[in-house]
């Protein structure tokens, strides 16, 4: 429409308009529409890598959680503060952030994200899930026992910690912190990839870290790393007690990942999905 001057004054306010307001009537909208696409695009990447950087990758992330362990222990040996070793130990998920490293618990979101996006298959997933979470409890391992061997003063500090997991009997306790314990890793996923701030990435870091740490949730990956720490320190238990603890504990870090975090995302960009859905079969 042109204005008194022959100009076209309306149709450039409304493209001005839009420009500040982006593809959506909401910044906010825009916002979660960039994160979708970046959460499928990296799970896409994670997804179609080779058994070598799969496995590679999950063992560098034992081995650098596992600094997290040694920070908490020190803390906590000096302190008797748990929650203040769950601050420590937010340092492992800063390592594994900047040196881009994964854990399994990591793999509930962005990965499946992309399954359903159809931009991977789901025996992709399959052997990310399986590689990551044993390469992680091998380099987890490794490390631990350095750690023992050269910190002997944190052994009371590691078989008390430990002994609280492996002793707990199977309940509606035991249930919740391993279900609370899959949906806090998986929220701290989310929230560093729907930020480009790295400042904001490690403040994600450091509220996981605290979480999982400080209150003692039940989380496959780094209590092992406690556990095995105890085992090497002379624990009174055996593996087939982590074992017990642990395979339990492992499904209920995905319930908890997977049903109180992924659904959500994924029904609030159902949308999302569908175009995603539909450009990948036309790839196809």
């Amino acid at each position: 429409m042109k204005g008194a001057n022959g100009g076209y004054r309306c149709a450039v306010t409304t493209y001005d308009t839009r420009a500040e307001l982006g593809d959506s009537d909401s910044p906010a909208e825009d916002q979660l529409t960039d994160a979708f696409y970046t959460i499928v695009s990296e799970g896409a990447q994670r997804l179609h890598r080779s058994w070598r950087e799969v496995l590679s990758t999950g063992l560098a992330g034992g081995l650098e959680v596992a600094t997290g362990v040694l920070a908490m222990f020190a803390v906590v040996s000096e302190t008797g503060s748990h929650l203040l070793g769950g601050l420590a130990f937010s340092i492992g998920f800063i390592a594994l952030l900047l040196a881009r490293s994964e854990l399994f618990t990591e793999g509930f979101l962005v990965p499946v994200t992309a399954v359903v996006a159809k931009r991977a298959s789901w025996p992709q997933l399959g052997k990310l899930w399986g590689g990551t979470l044993v390469a992680n409890l091998v380099g987890g391992w490794l490390v631990t026992w350095l750690i023992m061997m050269a910190f002997p003063q944190f052994a009371p500090t590691a078989i008390e910690s430990a002994v609280g997991f492996v002793n707990a009997p199977l309940d509606l306790r035991a249930v919740c912190l391993a279900l609370l314990a899959g949906s806090t890793l998986t929220l701290m996923t989310r929230m560093q990839h729907g930020t480009t701030s790295d400042p904001a990435k490690i403040v994600a870091a450091i509220a996981g870290g605290f979480l999982l740490a400080g209150l003692s949730l039940f989380h496959s990956i780094l209590d092992s790393l406690v556990i095995f720490s105890a085992l090497h320190a002379g624990a009174p238990f055996g593996y087939a007690d982590w074992l017990g603890w642990l395979w339990y504990t492992v499904l209920l870090n995905m319930a908890g990942g997977l049903l109180v975090v992924t659904f959500l995302r994924l029904l609030r960009s159902k949308e999302l999905l569908q175009r995603e859905r539909q450009v990948a079969s036309n790839d196809g």
